[in-house]
């Protein structure tokens, strides 16, 4: 029996997959806490729906796009080797389940739940799959490309890029063809604050994120023969960072604070195997500034509703994290080299389109067939309504 395929490594990585299943619980708590009181039930029941819907999509389509892998065949086939295969898939699907809960984030209280669901659907079972073959299978050749003219492959080890970026991205046109909640900004040029409902769930969707996240970094060794400890330590200096800058740069905003240690995971997913964890903690707090900035720039200035702040704490973060992989990977810095910083560099502008055009033809269509938003009766009594059916809104609660 080939070594990766022994039973603890099928042991390993089914633990990775439990702990980053159990990050859906943070983003389920993240986006709770952070909406207003009528759109916590549609908060919750739109991520473990969108699991649900990630996990067919990816099983029967996405998995063999990104792998050439599929699961046609009879159960003895399936549980040879100890079913290895059917638990990296497990792993993996958690990771591609990710994005349409980062989306979820971003969209959030005025979105239409049985559309969500499609776009869920296309997500993982096409875009997604195709930028990961790409990067994590060495699929149409391009990994070999880079290696030719830059001398490395692009690495993204647990996904700075792979799937954060590509989740932050992908939210970004959602958001702008949603357009605003009702009443967030006023014909004026004000805005209307909403502020978060809990901050306590919010706190504890960030605590759940965090704790996972070392299953999420960690684990993505896929084998205990790869495990290494610098992933650990690297993530904790990085998530420090990203706090610590946070809560300066955010002049002690709550919201801001928990959401920095996340910034600061997100962008040392790439190159947590390969920087020195001084070179970890400066990513994280680059991280965790660029979130408080870019958060307050796209709300305040450029007038863009991203509830949950994704596309500056995914798509920014994660595309800074896999261009910093490229500077703090290298020998010159402290890293363990191997890593080319123009691979970084085209790998992450390809996600980036690829995730934009994806994103695109996916929410435009169905934005001109099925729509995308509620009405603004329905946005008022609170998000879709097929959902969470509420009879009325005090007119006087500060959560509507």
């Amino acid at each position: 029996m080939e070594t990766y395929q022994s039973s603890s490594n099928v042991l390993f990585i089914l633990l990775g997959a439990i702990m980053v299943l159990a990050m859906h619980a943070g983003f389920a708590f993240l986006e709770l806490g952070t909406v207003r009181k009528k759109n916590q039930v549609n908060a919750l029941v739109k991520i473990l729906t969108d699991f649900g819907v990630s996990t067919v999509a990816y099983f029967f389509i996405g998995y063999t796009i990104a792998y050439g892998v599929n699961f046609f065949s009879g159960v003895e086939t399936l549980v040879a080797k100890n079913g290895y295969e059917l638990t990296k898939f497990f792993f993996l699907l958690t990771f591609a389940a990710a994005i349409p809960a980062i989306v979820s984030g971003g969209i959030a209280e005025r979105a239409r739940f049985n559309p969500q669901l499609i776009a869920t659907f296309m997500i993982v079972g096409f875009i997604y799959p195709f930028f990961e073959g790409i990067a994590w299978n060495k699929a149409f050749g391009i990994q070999a490309w880079l290696l030719a003219t830059f001398g490395a492959e692009f690495h993204d080890f647990a996904g700075s890029v792979v799937v954060h970026a590509m989740g932050g991205w992908i939210a970004l046109p959602a958001v702008l063809l949603l357009g605003a909640r009702y009443g967030r900004y006023t014909k004026d040029g004000r805005m209307s604050a909403h502020p978060p409902s809990s901050i306590p769930f919010l706190a504890l969707g960030a605590w759940i994120l965090t704790v996972g996240w070392f299953g999420f970094n960690v684990m993505s060794a896929q084998t205990l023969e790869n495990i290494s400890g610098l992933v650990a330590i690297n993530s904790l200096m990085a998530m420090v960072g990203g706090t610590l800058a946070a809560l300066v740069i955010g002049k002690n905003d709550p919201g801001f604070v928990h959401n920095g240690p996340l910034a600061g995971l997100v962008a040392v997913c790439a190159g947590s195997d390969l920087m020195h964890p001084m070179g970890a903690l400066v990513v994280g707090a680059v991280a965790g500034g660029l979130f408080v900035f870019m958060f307050t720039l796209t709300q305040n200035r450029w007038k863009i509703d991203d509830v949950l702040g994704v596309w500056p704490l995914h798509g920014l973060c994660g595309a800074w994290g896999g261009i910093a992989a490229g500077i703090f990977g290298s020998q010159a810095l402290g890293g363990a080299g191997g890593v080319s910083l123009m691979s970084q560099l085209v790998m992450t502008g390809l996600a980036i389109v690829v995730a934009l055009l994806g994103s695109l033809l996916v929410y435009g269509v169905l934005k001109a067939t099925l729509g995308l938003r509620l009405d603004q009766e329905e946005e008022y009594r609170g998000a879709d309504l097929s959902i969470h059916k509420i009879t009325a809104t005090p007119e006087g609660d500060p959560n509507w």
